[in-house]
């Protein structure tokens, strides 16, 4: 898998700094994604790709894009890829825990890597040819059983750790709470006395306004400040949960081997490039709105979790982390893999970007 990203990466620039293509074969593909297309930036990296390899083939590469609100089916992305309903699909891996537990790895889990770190596991972290897999030989192994091939599709980076109606000072302000928190997170956050719930999107902020939650966690301000949550929830706490939500393209494998090589490359060199600037779309829209939130509502209090809250937390995710190492042999290779990789990758991280902001912070 990486030899021929790396590959297609190289002939995709290639075309990309020529004249478009005028392959013979005309193809059109349709992509469905698990967000409504005007939900950007998630929305973003599908309708990039599009407009890529539509440009780069001279108009004879045609992917139609579809939002949730055209299939209705946003967590059947999967299962339409696979079927090829879809040519290809948008989504998070971690949306697949039911079907394999291993697909989590390509999102985030909590305490994981950062938005980095995880990039360079995914493409790079057997460049000292030790014999130990990177995230994209992992990811092809975990897919092969669907019959799609997967690719990262855009990270959010960091995610804050959510809105609360009230300050947490301890961890009996956890108990009994209820929030809306999903994946693993939410099963550490149930070991630690947390009433965890799946609201839809759509019935968020009334449940937030009414007290019907207490609490949730959604992204980040450039996306939270669309659903409105700062308007009725006065503590903004920092994360630990999803450290580097990693988005996916899904691709039909029959599909992707009926391409002419010259599309195989367009496709996968834009979908790289489409992923790294999503982060920066998020990255963008949170400057702005974390600066607009701030002015408009001075109430809102950033807080970060007490050490003992946070210290509960690592040792919950440590136990859940542990019963699914204990029940599935390829959790537990990935788990120790990825877990190596980011002790390695966290002394470089702290060393560098870390310690510049700390040391500059100091001065005026």
């Amino acid at each position: 898998m990486k030899q021929i990203a790396k590959i297609a990466i190289s002939v995709g620039v290639a075309v990309l700094l020529t004249t478009p293509l005028m392959a013979s074969k005309k193809v059109k593909w349709k992509l469905a994604e698990t967000w409504p297309s005007t939900l950007t930036p998630l929305a973003s990296p599908p309708a990039k790709v599009a407009a890529m390899v539509k440009q780069m083939s001279g108009g004879k590469f045609i992917i139609k894009v579809e939002g949730k609100e055209k299939h209705k089916a946003p967590l059947g992305i999967l299962d339409m890829v696979k079927g090829g309903q879809y040519q290809m699909g948008h989504s998070g891996s971690y949306y697949w825990k039911g079907k394999d537990i291993n697909t989590i790895w390509f999102t985030t889990v909590p305490f994981g890597m950062t938005m980095k770190e995880q990039y360079a596991w995914f493409y790079y972290a057997d460049e000292n040819h030790d014999g130990k897999p990177d995230g994209m030989e992992y990811m092809k192994k975990v897919y092969k059983k669907f019959k799609v091939l997967n690719f990262p599709g855009g990270n959010t980076g960091v995610q804050m750790g959510g809105w609360f109606r009230k300050q947490i000072n301890s961890l009996s302000d956890l108990k009994g709470l209820k929030m809306r928190i999903p994946g693993l997170a939410g099963e550490v956050m149930a070991k630690l006395g947390v009433n965890v719930t799946n609201i839809p999107a759509g019935e968020l902020y009334t449940s937030l306004d009414r007290g019907t939650i207490d609490a949730l966690e959604w992204v980040g301000p450039g996306m939270d400040i669309k659903m409105g949550f700062h308007k009725v929830a006065p503590y903004y706490y920092t994360g630990w949960h999803e450290p580097a939500s990693e988005m996916q393209f899904l691709v039909n494998k029959r599909a992707f081997k009926k391409l002419p090589k010259a599309y195989k490359a367009m496709l996968i060199t834009a979908m790289k490039a489409a992923s790294a600037d999503m982060y920066y779309e998020n990255f963008a829209e949170s400057v702005d709105a974390w600066d607009k939130m701030k002015k408009e509502y001075p109430n809102i209090k950033v807080k970060s979790f007490p050490t003992p809250v946070v210290k509960a937390m690592k040792k919950a995710t440590n136990e859940v982390m542990e019963k699914y190492a204990s029940k599935n042999k390829l959790f537990k290779e990935i788990y120790e893999n990825q877990q190596a990789y980011m002790k390695k990758a966290r002394a470089w991280s702290k060393m560098g970007e870390y310690n510049y902001i700390k040391t500059c912070d100091k001065v005026k």
